[in-house]
């Protein structure tokens, strides 16, 4: 996509502007009873830079996906299959990325896209959002808390350890979130330019070694596309290959779709960044461009090493013996970068844990802001951090404890389970919520080029991402239909109910309804762009010139 899809700049001098957009008629402004003017309780402050927004976003989805599930992408569907896959999910999370980007530049405010819903589309979906988002972003949190002590057994397999080293990340986890929003951007951006050096590497050293330039000195160029071949199969229809291969690569399509899923954090932490409409319209522009490069020259190089019936990428260790690139390096004779590797992948699972934290607390502290959450959850101390959802969402970091005991860890699993599709939810309500959007500025006669951020393919965007998460949830468990077992099903399915169930028992309770294009409220609570956005400074030195352009 070229850059001619997007304009970034400040209203016309000549516009009559309010909060950010050009208006023509007068604005609706919603009741009290909505509480979607919480400024007086609202006192999160904007602590985050350029360059954290952009890392974090980046944190948040470059991960163990990556790096260890492109194994499984890849023997789940061939080389080439994974790259369908990952380039069709790819255009769904675009699709997504551009739509909250856009809502997210009319409104920096604490909330995001469960309070978009909330605004714009039905106070209800707003609420089932929200909490399917918390719930699903808590629970991830234990879980990456655990596979980063299953990758220290890359060490020390010493099963009495376990407990120490779970004990000790999650402690870490919990206090970079508790010390503040920009020790949590630091850590972040460190950690981010440990992972971009890492795929970097990665994909150098792969292509090396493809190209014979391994201690082996063996070339392997295109063989594997040859044979076994380009695609692989499901396993589930061995009489028909065509049907088995289609399978093959809805399989991977789940995956690559949990791999995408956390680039929505850009707008998550919108209202603690400076700058928010300016530096959000970088972020949106930038991120993915470098995150769709670095999965699909990422899945390609790994198509280029390993076939994909290689045995050993079956053999789940959860450490880095398991990644394809590991692999290869161990036949090409290379012995020291696997430890680099896993240690690399260590610090991927611990960021990931530290972003769901965040993630989820944020979350949790938009709900209680605006009465769908506990009172007592919209604390915040007086440098701006909602401390108290902080500690509340931090408590579920210890449920991974619950590893260490055979019995306890099947509980686990079940749980983790239950929250497969919560992503996919949530990436479906910001189109959604984003078709509602489109609606009711143009009806109220609101220009949206007048944003810092838009997207000229709005609104196909939005229906193009909205029709494929469906297609996810749908086909999330498609797979036990040929081995039918209900314990699966259950976990498979038991999401969309529950999504429907809150959003169902928030609109009984609470007597809500849809909002018309005309009723929709685009001015309440939403800080103005002098209110938001400072001068710009333009870069001087060297090193200020060459942060822009990276950053």
């Amino acid at each position: 996509m070229s850059n001619t899809d997007y304009e970034e700049k400040a209203p016309d001098a000549g516009s009559v502007e309010k909060y950010g957009v050009h208006i023509d008629s007068s604005p609706v402004v919603a009741g009290a009873e909505h509480r979607f003017d919480v400024a007086s309780i609202d006192v999160v402050q904007r602590r985050l830079k350029q360059r954290h927004v952009q890392m974090i976003a980046i944190a948040g989805t470059l991960g163990t996906g990556l790096f260890l599930g492109s194994g499984q992408a890849l023997s789940g569907a061939g080389p080439v299959g994974a790259l369908i896959a990952y380039a069709l999910v790819g255009t769904v999370a675009y699709a997504s990325l551009c739509s909250i980007g856009e809502m997210t530049s009319h409104a920096p405010i604490s909330g995001t896209f469960p309070h978009f819903a909330a605004r714009w589309v039905d106070p209800a979906l707003g609420f089932a959002v929200g909490w399917n988002y918390f719930y699903t972003n808590v629970v991830s949190v234990p879980v990456e808390i655990s596979g980063a002590q299953l990758l220290i057994t890359f060490w020390d397999s010493n099963a009495n350890h376990a407990g120490i080293y779970t004990a000790v990340i999650a402690v870490a986890v919990c206090a970079i979130n508790i010390f503040g929003v920009r020790w949590f951007g630091e850590a972040e951006f460190m950690f981010s330019l440990i992972k971009l050096s890492m795929i970097t590497g990665l994909i150098i050293v792969g292509l090396v070694i493809d190209l014979g330039g391994g201690p082996n000195h063996q070339r392997l160029g295109f063989q594997y596309w040859k044979n076994p071949g380009v695609l692989s199969g499901a396993g589930l229809e061995p009489n028909h290959p065509s049907l088995d291969k289609f399978l093959g690569i809805l399989s991977v399509l789940v995956q690559a779709a949990f791999s995408f899923q956390g680039m929505e954090i850009v707008a998550i932490a919108a209202s603690e960044t400076e700058n928010p409409r300016r530096n959000i319209a970088k972020a949106v522009r930038r991120v993915f461009y470098r995150i769709c490069i670095f999965y699909m020259l990422g899945i390609f190089v790994t198509g280029l090493l390993v076939p994909y019936d290689d045995p050993s990428l079956l053999h789940s260790t959860g450490t880095a013996a398991q990644s394809p690139y590991v692999i290869a390096m161990t036949r090409a004779s290379i012995k020291v970068l696997p430890s680099i590797i896993n240690a690399g992948v260590m610090t991927s699972a611990f960021s990931a844990a530290n972003s769901f934290l965040f993630c989820s607390s944020r979350i949790l502290y938009g709900l209680a802001l605006r009465g769908q959450a506990p009172r007592f959850l919209a604390y915040c101390t007086n440098q701006g951090l909602p401390i108290a959802a902080v500690l509340f969402s931090a408590a579920f970091a210890f449920l991974s404890m619950m590893n260490i005991s055979s019995g306890a860890a099947t509980v686990f699993t079940w749980f983790v389970n239950l929250s497969t599709v919560g992503g996919f939810f949530g990436w479906a309500s910001i189109n959604l919520t984003y078709l509602y959007f489109y609606r009711g500025m143009k009806y109220q006669g609101i220009d949206r080029k007048q944003l810092y951020y838009w997207s000229s393919l709005q609104p196909y965007l939005a229906i193009w991402g909205l029709s494929w998460c469906i297609i996810f949830i749908v086909i999330n468990g498609f797979w036990v239909f040929w081995d039918f077992n209900p314990s699966d099903f259950f976990t498979c399915y038991v999401n969309i109910p529950i999504f429907f169930g809150l959003y169902f028992f928030w609109k009984i309770i609470k007597k809500t309804k849809i909002w018309k294009p005309e009723e929709m409220d685009f001015v309440t609570g939403i800080p103005t762009v002098e209110e938001t956005e400072g001068p710009i400074e333009p870069p001087v030195t060297v090193l200020q010139k060459i942060a822009a352009v990276l950053f």
